[in-house]
């Protein structure tokens, strides 16, 4: 426990250095600039054809009017919009965990070992492309986990384990694994996660909450939905705040269990053998 606060104080800390701040800033403007792209071309459309598949269900069009019967009647025009958000927001989630991985992970990476761990030797347990494909392949578990639990976040306990518990697995996998990939081999990478599992789950079921908050920018009704072009780049921002924390968190506690890992094994191969007294037996 005393390593998962120093890390998470050293992690507060790293977050108000320039650097840190500067990194976060990189995956806001990939995020921004193809979310505009991305709505410019096809949110319109999207909202079309799902206005028209949700005009084609009766039980959409029985809830609208009893929606107008009771003086809501712009509830039903907020449906297929809020759906869209809805859809996109998991999306945007995994795009941030993708950029963090890929873009920023390795800097602050550098960042901590340069200022904590300079003598610390890389031994380059995974390359970039097996941190990408390891990235990917947890990113779509997480989406298939998500798809799968999402009829049951209807039931109020779930809605408030599910979605934490899945964001915390992947967060787990993807940032012990990046952190650890330039400075423990694959056998060091793969002890350590094991040995720190539970650690480094209850951290990232920590972070799993954090990366839940962003979502509450878009409870706002109708306001969110009007401020929709404004809200997903702040979303996108607050998504990569949160996971350079999470990194900086996981960077400082995984590196820091390699260096006692590896001092251990130092000290009992070069620690002497005293042998043992020879055993006298006494004659009668």
């Amino acid at each position: 426990m005393r390593s998962v606060l120093s890390a998470l104080a050293r992690a507060v800390g790293y977050c108000m250095l320039p650097q840190a701040i500067w990194i976060s800033v990189l995956p806001l403007l990939v995020a921004t600039g193809s979310a505009a792209v991305l709505a410019h071309f096809f949110w319109q459309p999207a909202q079309e054809v799902l206005v028209a598949f949700l005009d084609a269900s009766v039980i959409v069009s029985t809830m609208g009017a009893w929606l107008a019967a009771v003086g809501l009647p712009g509830l039903k025009t907020m449906l297929a919009p809020l759906i869209l958000i809805v859809v996109l927001t998991p999306v945007v989630a995994v795009s941030s965990v993708l950029l963090v991985s890929t873009t920023m992970t390795p800097a602050l990476v550098n960042l901590v070992a340069r200022r904590r761990f300079p003598q610390l030797q890389r031994r380059q347990g995974a390359s970039f492309f097996a941190s990408v494909a390891w990235a990917c392949l947890s990113c779509l578990l997480a989406l298939l986990a998500t798809v799968i639990s999402s009829p049951m976040w209807i039931v109020p306990p779930l809605v408030l384990i599910l979605p934490p518990a899945i964001w915390a697995w992947l967060t787990y996998r993807i940032m012990a694994f990046d952190a650890l990939a330039s400075h423990a081999s694959a056998a060091e990478r793969q002890t350590l996660m094991q040995t720190h599992r539970l650690a480094l789950m209850g951290m990232a079921l920590v972070v799993g909450f954090l990366g839940a908050a962003p979502s509450l920018l878009w409870s706002a009704g109708l306001m969110a939905l009007a401020m929709a072009p404004l809200l997903l780049p702040v979303s996108v921002w607050l998504y990569s705040l949160v996971f350079v924390f999470a990194s900086l968190w996981f960077i400082h506690y995984c590196l820091d269990a390699l260096h006692t890992q590896r001092q251990t094994q130092e000290a009992e191969v070069f620690s002497p053998v005293v042998p043992e007294p020879p055993v006298q037996v006494m004659l009668l």
